[in-house]
């Protein structure tokens, strides 16, 4: 990957994805749609950790987050968790709003935004 900038790169690294993070679960945390699907609600530090690291990772950062937990695995480690419409509606909510909050170049919100769409339709596992 000589001469290619990251999009991990291009956002300044691990501030960022911290900062994309924390603002999303400031939303998470007073959601009553999303919150209960969390194994510790009155803690989501441990969640915040893991969505930072694996977000850092597949973005072009270190590979913090595979050498803590393994493969990303997502649809698996996902699977014990009822996500709907509903849930994947409002993931997306709080994710979109931190995107717009941290207001990166247009081209990095749009690869940010598109990513996070398919992840999060792809994550559901209940009818529609």
């Amino acid at each position: 990957m000589h001469g290619e900038v990251t999009l991990y790169d291009a956002v300044g690294g691990m501030p960022f994805f911290e900062a994309l993070v924390d603002r999303f679960y400031d939303g998470v945390r007073d959601d009553s749609v999303l919150l209960p699907l969390y194994p510790e609600p009155e803690d989501l530090a441990p969640a915040r950790h893991k969505l930072t690291l694996f977000l850092a990772q597949y973005w072009g950062g270190p590979t913090t987050y595979h050498e803590e937990r393994g493969h990303p695995a997502l649809r698996m480690r996902h699977a014990p968790f009822a996500i709907g419409t509903d849930e994947r509606d409002r993931w997306l909510f709080h994710m979109r709003a931190a995107v717009d909050a941290l207001d990166p170049p247009p081209e990095v919100a749009k690869a940010l935004t598109d990513y996070f769409d398919m992840a999060a339709d792809s994550l559901r596992n209940q009818p529609v």
